[in-house]
């Protein structure tokens, strides 16, 4: 039985909100996944990510996420969404564009992520 596409995007939703938790303990993810971030490898391995997701401090800055949306697209989780920075008072965001390769486990093996400077966003 192939894995609902409700299932994809709840994967790709558990990485995203890690972003503003860092407590990836909710995230699957496979063994040998991978994370491209502007075509440069951030990401070597699925425990690799999670300690990033985890302690990072390229993720410390984000507070939160907002306008997220999703679609699945031949098993591929595509997704654009806001990820808000400190300090907050800038209210400083950037746009987000994340795809997800999601096994028929309902684990990621695959991240791609394309990102904007972050500018003001009311």
């Amino acid at each position: 039985m192939a894995l609902a596409d409700a299932d994809r995007i709840a994967a790709a939703r558990a990485y995203v909100d890690a972003l503003v938790s860092h407590d990836a303990s909710a995230v699957k993810l496979t063994p040998d996944c991978t994370r491209i971030e502007l075509g440069v490898k951030t990401g070597r391995n699925g425990d690799h990510i999670r300690r990033s997701l985890n302690n990072g401090p390229q993720f410390k800055l984000i507070y939160q996420i907002s306008d997220f949306t999703a679609n699945v697209v031949d098993g591929t989780v595509n997704t654009t969404y806001y990820v808000h920075v400190h300090p907050k008072i800038l209210g400083l965001a950037a746009r987000v564009v994340e795809s997800f390769d999601v096994d028929e486990s309902g684990a990621i093996s695959a991240i791609t992520a394309k990102f904007s400077v972050p500018t003001r966003k009311v």
